[in-house]
């Protein structure tokens, strides 16, 4: 039995390593959560719901950054597309759909199908640019969309929805509800999201990621993104298949963006600026590009430790910053990196003997 664990290949192992390692800390965060005392603390049972989030961003991005190559500084405009959408649909929906599980399934559907369409339409002239000019462009992207977020005033009534642009123009009747308000963005009646709602979120995406990067459309994005002249030499599309990559990751990030919204009492759209998109590209390189899991621990770690450090008042941005920066270096440490790699063959060479 041991060796046949020991014969399954790395990708396996690596994938089956990160379903644990999510439905672990999801058990034992239910479990704590079960105690009055000395369970979640009230610092970290508010942040729950952002975690999953995080976590979902992190992960499409990466989708992005570690599997496709490209470099996207525009992925806070496809959350932001979830948040100020799904949300909506959501309020729309309350008279309509009363479960709360129900409606908020829909509504992130909705978040991620609109965020998907646009990252459709973003890419079609996005994806033919390389390196530098990408990521420009992805960063203009989500400056606009946050512009106009900004400036969108969405209700609705008996008689269905009304819409205006730069100033509110819209007569609701009776029992209207204002969806998005402008610059106020969007006021929630009630939170739906939960965070069971957020794990099954991250468990899914990375279902998504899996299945996408173990196919034969994910070996065709790695190899565009290896070596783009030998990729389209033997006919590989390699604007159709980095679109491919693109879309999913908007569609995730525009889940995320609605578990986020329907989790706040009222969010704007300057929440999801250009600060936002750097934060989700800081949690992909530390945890790695193309590791899945490593971006799960650091979203988490990321996300909690600026509550965490709270308690040093004015200090604590600046000694965020500097664990982040002695994470970054350790990990990016080639000395320590080959340490690890000759422990890990001294390890498998003594399994190896034992088994014999």
């Amino acid at each position: 039995m041991k060796k046949n664990i020991l014969t399954i290949n790395k990708t396996t192992r690596t994938t089956f390593f990160t379903y644990a390692l999510v439905i672990v800390a999801f058990v034992i965060i239910q479990l704590l959560r079960t105690f009055k005392e000395g369970g979640v603390g009230s610092v970290l049972e508010g942040q729950l719901i952002p975690i999953c989030a995080y976590v979902t961003m992190a992960l499409a991005l990466n989708l992005v950054v570690g599997i496709s190559g490209e470099l996207s500084l525009g992925h806070a405009g496809f959350m932001s597309i979830g948040a100020f959408m799904g949300c909506s649909a959501a309020g729309a929906l309350a008279g309509v759909i009363p479960s709360a599980p129900l409606r908020l399934a829909v509504a992130m559907l909705v978040g991620a199908v609109l965020a998907g369409f646009f990252g459709f339409l973003i890419g079609i002239p996005v994806l033919r640019l390389n390196g530098d000019y990408l990521a420009i462009v992805t960063l203009a992207f989500g400056e606009i969309i946050k512009s106009l977020l900004t400036n969108v005033y969405l209700g609705v009534d008996s008689s269905g929805f009304q819409f205006s642009f730069l100033e509110n123009r819209n007569t609701l009747g009776e029992g209207g509800i204002e969806l998005i308000k402008g610059p106020m963005g969007v006021m929630n009646a009630q939170r739906i999201s939960s965070f069971v709602a957020g794990f099954v979120l991250v468990m899914i995406t990375l279902v998504v990621i899996f299945n996408l990067v173990n196919s034969r459309t994910g070996r065709a994005i790695m190899a565009a993104r290896d070596n783009r002249i030998a990729a389209e030499s033997v006919g590989i599309s390699v604007t159709k298949y980095k679109m491919i990559a693109f879309v999913t990751s908007a569609a995730l990030a525009g889940a995320a963006g609605t578990l986020y919204g329907c989790s706040q009492t009222t969010f704007v759209a300057t929440k999801f600026d250009f600060n936002t998109s750097i934060l989700i590209l800081v949690f992909v390189v530390l945890g790695g590009l193309g590791n899945m899991w490593g971006s799960v621990i650091a979203a988490a770690a990321l996300t909690i430790l600026p509550e965490a450090l709270r308690q040093f008042a004015d200090y604590r941005m600046l000694v965020y910053a500097i664990v982040l920066i002695l994470v970054m270096l350790a990990t990016n440490n080639p000395t320590l990196w080959n340490w690890y790699a000759r422990f890990r063959r001294k390890k498998a060479e003594e399994e190896g003997g034992a088994a014999k």
